[in-house]
């Protein structure tokens, strides 16, 4: 039976695609390309002849159908122009469609940017968020980022150059000065991986160029707060003013952070 095969294909570097990639792209029947034109030229580097159709944003849903009707005949490939399709790019409803129908779906795996970034970046990738592009308006970006303030995993999220300083300030405002690594152009060739403080890349990225992907270090979880010597003296203080063990041991407790218990058991060796 005809199958639909995710193929991804290089961020950048053309030498990044599998060999199983390559024979995929020369057996298939028809190959539809987020951008044929993109797609032309890594066929010509590795002299490829399968025929290409158009599938993008903006004609995904026209083009549907003609897709489908095509894996009756054969083997198709989907492609976008770098990375893994159906990630922040087409893809989605056609692999939708053809589950629907029966038809196998099957991955041909390879660069993404998401993880080529994350892997670089310095920051913990034992968990991560990843948000694709960022809203356009500001309103709706700080809601999508306030909905991630406390999540401990780091976040990934790709910019373009022209709305990447915006996206930056809102991160700090809603975020504050987190550490972050900023991937410029990965796998090409004046890729750059700044890492350093957010208003730090404010800074540095003062016109950017390029395709961005941002990995934003997850909230950090506060220190357990410790019982000092400061604390103590503060606490013999409200004794010896007579305040009662009760509403001292409250007061301090809303200040510090530090548990009720510890600090009763703290007032009573300071008698």
């Amino acid at each position: 039976m005809p199958a639909l095969y995710i193929v991804a294909t290089p961020i950048g570097n053309l030498e990044d695609i599998s060999l199983r990639a390559l024979r995929t792209l020369r057996e298939v029947k028809l190959i539809a390309a987020e951008d044929t034109r993109r797609t032309k030229q890594l066929l010509n580097a590795y002299d490829i002849k399968t025929p290409m159709t158009s599938y993008h944003e903006r004609n995904k849903w026209t083009k549907l159908d003609y897709i489908l009707n095509r894996l009756r005949d054969g083997d198709v490939a989907l492609v976008s122009n770098a990375g893994t399709p159906g990630i922040s790019d087409p893809g989605y409803e056609l692999i939708v469609a053809a589950n629907q129908r029966g038809i196998p779906v099957v991955p041909i795996p390879g660069a993404s940017v998401v993880i080529t970034a994350l892997v670089v970046s310095g920051l913990d990738t034992g968990q991560f968020i990843y948000l694709g592009f960022l809203p356009h308006k500001a309103g709706a970006r700080r809601h999508l980022l306030e909905s991630v303030a406390g999540e401990y995993a780091t976040i990934v999220v790709l910019e373009s150059p022209h709305r990447l300083l915006a996206a930056l300030n809102d991160i700090l405002l809603v975020l504050g000065d987190r550490r972050v690594a900023v991937c410029r152009e990965l796998t090409k060739v004046y890729e750059e991986v700044f890492r350093g403080r957010i208003s730090q890349a404010i800074d540095h990225f003062a016109e950017p160029r390029g395709e961005f992907t941002l990995v934003i270090e997850g909230k950090k979880e506060q220190e357990k707060p410790q019982l000092t010597e400061a604390i103590e003296k503060q606490l013999q203080h409200m004794r010896r003013s007579g305040m009662a063990a009760k509403e001292a041991v409250a007061k301090v407790a809303g200040e510090t952070g530090l548990s009720k218990k510890e600090l009763y058991r703290a007032w009573l060796r300071l008698s």
